[in-house]
């Protein structure tokens, strides 16, 4: 069984969905967690409300700016006395077909989501390792998805987002490799969060479970089972790897 006894882990955007279901896990395994959120403070209090144990707390922070990102990882440091794991998991999705959008908007919705999706990443694993590299070492896992393989033609900017988050993290785990921090990624497919609740309601919603041959999408704890063992003791030597959660739905080479 995973054991995260008195580990300090930050998850950002942890107030619902998939961020909920990492800390609750983490929480659950004896990990203290601080619960990064942008503006929606009375979900983010909801999840610190179902976690187990104590000495979890809200981390309130704009991600995708850079002094949001340091902020984020020097309170959870001071509020949790140390910082052991990341979980990189705050991101958006937002729709912008190519040939029904403006320039103007075309641009807006790229800036938007490379801040959010990977710069926000990179900013966080810049001040998160440096803490780590002081304080012995550390786990970083970056959420990232399917469609940085597949594409993304209504979202161009998730899509390439997500495939910098993978460069990123495996960049990352040949440089910090030998400051014993170790990072890995998580790439979901389809999950069902109330993010997409209305679209599985809807006329497309057996179309996209069935992209799977298991004939449903991900739930978020089965996200959280793949970020929990990247993150564990004896995981070490899985630095840099991408674990697909799509129920193969798509499958790569």
């Amino acid at each position: 069984m995973l054991d995260f006894a008195g580990k300090k882990i930050l998850v950002t955007g942890a107030s619902r969905g998939i961020g909920r279901a990492v800390a609750t896990a983490f929480a659950a395994m004896g990990g203290k967690v601080a619960i990064n959120f942008r503006n929606n403070k009375k979900s983010a209090s909801e999840t610190l409300n179902v976690l187990d144990g104590g000495g979890h707390v809200l981390v309130q922070a704009d991600v995708s700016v850079p002094d949001g990102a340091r902020s984020a990882v020097e309170e959870s440091v001071s509020k949790l006395n140390g910082l052991d794991i990341v979980v990189n998991n705050a991101g958006i999705y937002e729709v912008h077909p190519l040939d029904s959008v403006g320039f103007d908007e075309w641009c807006s919705f790229w800036q938007k989501t490379i801040n959010v999706n990977l710069m926000g990443p990179a900013n966080i694993c810049y001040f998160a390792a440096r803490h780590m590299m002081e304080s012995g070492g550390g786990r970083i896992v970056n959420i990232s998805s399917r469609g940085a393989f597949r594409g993304e033609p209504d979202a161009p900017a998730y899509g390439a987002s997500k495939a910098g988050v993978n460069a990123l993290s495996q960049s990352l785990a040949v440089a910090l490799a030998p400051h014993n921090i170790f990072v890995g990624v998580v790439a979901p497919g389809f999950v069902e969060t109330d993010m997409v609740t209305d679209m599985l309601a809807g006329p497309a919603g057996d179309a996209i479970r069935a992209q799977s041959p298991v004939g449903r999408v991900a739930r978020p704890d089965e996200v959280a089972n793949a970020v929990l063992f990247l993150a564990s003791a004896g995981a070490e030597f899985t630095t840099g790897t991408i674990i697909d959660v799509n129920g193969a739905s798509y499958l790569r080479s």
